[in-house]
């Protein structure tokens, strides 16, 4: 029923309840069904009890079970396992439609690529912030930017909405460069990560100035998306909370019913309740609309339940793109430290993507499976290697 990965960041018990809730929310587990005891379940999976009723007490405070004194824990299908159960729906709306694009691109010969950027270099100061960088971003994907703070998402997802203007290489959407292309921008929205408003704005007074950009604003659905965002319209931006910010700043960027969707970090400040949301109404434009998400993160985990393809960057350089079932298979991030503070010469076989070292510790992320890396590596007698999250 439930399966556990050692090698994930995750803790024990936060494995756990994803598999629960999976199971309720896709009808395994229906409504009012007993949830298998805490010492069954714990037996089934050779942990500690206590971790299982952690997981048990963590679906209840999300409203998935509820537990009877005497009988034992009941899975209840809440409106959160509903807009679970929609959004999985969607996922698999998702993937066929861009199965059939897929398709239709090969027979018919045509490129695939909508948004495009060769050779991006940035350079502020002397600081060579993007340093020929290169993307590619599949029609109607969700793709996920990935990489360590100071790595040049932010600058580059500027250089993409038309904000910067590249020393040298190119940025392109569907063949046309965004730099001064009104028509390119009237389809893109964008949520970074300091969204701007007026200071004595409120949401309404941003949705007309919104409306008068987007030719495609659609106050049919800003009047529907209000059951989703309980905000007043009326309360100056600047009152809010980060949360609520945010919270608007999702509300109008659907609402110009964009081709493509940049957003910078875009889940701080949201709860776990609203996060489902924001990423069930954006899965469901791409599904519906063919929406062309790019979205970037420090961490691969916040992106690996929505993102289908991935792309890692470093230093102002992509170092991989692929997808991310590619990405999660083949590609390894690995720590080991030596007793000297060089890295010894490694096997030609192992392929090398990018090299870090803090100290007598050295981070490593190669192509291959982490058992074959580990066993190849022991030969060079490190102190400790472990495989880590990506």
């Amino acid at each position: 029923m439930i399966t556990l990965n050692y090698r994930d960041a995750r803790p024990i018990y936060e494995q756990v309840c994803d598999g629960l809730r999976r199971l309720i929310v896709s009808g395994a587990i229906a409504d009012g069904d007993k949830l298998p005891s805490v010492r069954a379940l714990a037996t089934q999976l050779a942990i500690n009890p206590n971790t299982i009723q952690r997981a048990y007490n963590e679906l209840e405070t999300s409203g998935y079970c509820c537990s009877v004194p005497g009988k034992g824990c009941f899975a209840v299908h809440t409106y959160r396992a509903q807009d679970d159960a929609r959004r999985l729906s969607l996922e698999q709306q998702l993937r066929h439609g861009r199965e059939r694009r897929r398709h239709s691109s090969i027979v018919q010969g045509g490129r695939s690529e909508m948004i495009e950027v060769r050779g991006l270099k940035k350079t502020f100061d002397g600081f060579a912030a993007l340093d020929g960088a290169d993307l590619s971003v599949p029609r109607g994907a969700v793709y996920g930017l990935v990489g360590p703070n100071g790595a040049g998402k932010t600058t580059l997802l500027r250089h993409l909405t038309g904000v910067y203007h590249q020393d040298s290489g190119s940025v392109t959407f569907d063949g046309q460069p965004v730099w001064e292309n009104a028509d390119v921008k009237a389809r893109i929205a964008s949520i970074p990560d300091d969204w701007f408003y007026f200071m004595q704005a409120g949401l309404r007074d941003m949705m007309r100035f919104y409306r008068g950009l987007y030719p495609k604003f659609d106050q049919e659905r800003f009047e529907k998306l209000r059951e989703v965002f309980a905000l007043d319209e009326k309360r100056p931006l600047r009152r809010m909370s980060k949360g609520q910010q945010k919270q608007a700043a999702f509300w109008l960027a659907l609402c110009t019913m964009p081709d493509y969707l940049i957003l910078d970090e875009p889940v701080d400040g949201l709860d776990p309740v609203m996060r489902r949301q924001v990423w069930s109404l954006i899965l469901q434009d791409v599904a519906e609309r063919g929406t062309t998400v790019l979205v970037s993160s420090h961490n691969l985990r916040e992106l690996e339940d929505v993102c289908d393809h991935v792309g890692v960057m470093s230093r102002g350089k992509l170092l991989l793109e692929h997808s991310l079932s590619e990405l999660q298979d083949y590609t390894v991030k690995l720590q080991l430290a030596f007793e000297g503070a060089e890295l010894p010469a490694l096997p030609q076989e192992i392929k090398v993507l990018h090299h870090a070292q803090t100290g007598r510790v050295h981070t490593l992320i190669c192509r291959g499976s982490a058992e074959e890396l580990e066993q190849q590596l022991a030969a060079l007698h490190p102190i400790f290697i472990d495989a880590v999250p990506l």
